[in-house]
């Protein structure tokens, strides 16, 4: 993991300018694309390559059980964390279908399932153990635990970047994930809790203040330290969430961009940044999701969210609508004519004079 961290620098600025040039230079008025440009601008400086190759894009959805669901935290009970990692293997997900509108290939990781989900082409085994602990009685995981599922992230980003996959999609699935996902944001951005804490899989009323006070208690009991973001992880976290740490980490090193999710890829974020202050550099925040510490998280992050459709699913849904727009972004750049090769005349440059 310190390597990997070390490897991390800021993005090229030179190669940023040099994209923001080429734009200014295609058949439109400057600047009209709007933030397609920033995005086609983003991925030269992180990917280095002007003109960009088309890049093929990959959903990581990294999948783990949550002790702290026995508390009644959510909807849905944990069982469904194993039925729904193989529907994503089946195909019948909504991950699944958006994917395939953008051509992207998904990779499935059992980062701490409770269930033995078998073998499947699609299916990584990274397994850490049958689910964390529940943070309600004490620690989620053991730090070397934490550290292990950083490192697991690192590795798939570098297996990615060695397949010659260029764009990474966090998704993730875990019964209980938003409860985790809660306290690490209150913590890290030092938030009342019930600030950050939303529906999740649909819980409201009674249980939306029970799941509330779980997380209150939870931060009381193991007192996760802000300024270690390994302890944050391993004392109110998750596997999948360390996974998605790693992923963002591993990215920023191989000069991949990431492109975030929801409200659990956002609190991975904020412990990632805290971890690497330069791998913000790297990431793509998708959307805006309807959960609501998500739009917290991205204001403290100084992230703006490409869309806002209200999702509140996971599994890298988001994420796969975002590439689509950095797909749109790269082709403008790479396929659109200059005013020179179309004979069309630029901008008019006023003439200093007498009015």
């Amino acid at each position: 993991m310190q390597s990997t961290i070390a490897a991390v620098q800021p993005m090229s600025r030179d190669f940023h300018a040099r994209a923001l040039l080429a734009l200014d230079h295609l058949t439109k008025p400057v600047g009209s694309l709007g933030r397609l440009e920033e995005l086609a601008a983003k991925y030269v400086a992180i990917s280095q390559e002007l003109p960009p190759v088309m890049p093929q894009p990959v959903i990581l959805t990294l999948a783990a059980d949550h002790g702290v669901a026995r508390e009644g935290v959510s909807a849905y009970p944990s069982s469904v964390t194993a039925q729904m990692v193989l529907n994503f293997l089946n195909g019948g997900a909504a991950i699944n279908v958006l994917a395939r509108q953008v051509d992207a290939k998904i990779r499935v990781v059992d980062m701490g399932v409770e269930t033995n989900l078998g073998t499947h082409s699609c299916l990584l085994v990274h397994k850490i153990g049958n689910g964390t602990n529940n943070f309600a009685d004490g620690p989620a995981m053991s730090r070397e635990q934490a550290m292990q599922s950083i490192e697991v992230g690192i590795g798939l980003a570098q297996d990615a970047y060695a397949d010659g996959l260029r764009v990474i999609g966090l998704g993730e699935m875990g019964i209980g994930n938003t409860t985790a996902s809660s306290a690490i944001a209150a913590v890290m951005m030092g938030q009342p809790v019930a600030g950050v804490t939303g529906k999740g899989t649909g819980v409201d009323g009674e249980r939306l203040a029970k799941k509330i006070q779980v997380v209150e208690k939870s931060i009381q009991l193991n007192q996760p330290d802000a300024n270690d973001p390994v302890d944050v992880l391993a004392k109110v976290g998750g596997f999948e969430i360390g996974g998605l740490v790693g992923l963002i980490v591993g990215g920023a090193a191989c000069r991949i961009p990431v492109v975030l999710d929801g409200f659990i890829s956002g609190a991975a974020m904020l412990l990632a940044k805290t971890l690497v202050p330069a791998c913000q550099d790297y990431v793509i925040p998708s959307h805006c999701s309807a959960e609501s510490g998500h739009r917290r998280i991205l204001e403290y992050l100084g992230l703006h969210p490409l869309l806002d459709l209200d999702l509140r699913l996971g599994e890298g849904t988001g994420a796969c609508l975002a590439i689509g727009l950095v797909q749109a972004s790269l082709a403008c750049l790479r396929d659109m004519a200059t005013f020179d090769s179309a004979g069309v005349d630029g901008a008019e440059t006023a003439v200093p004079g007498p009015v």
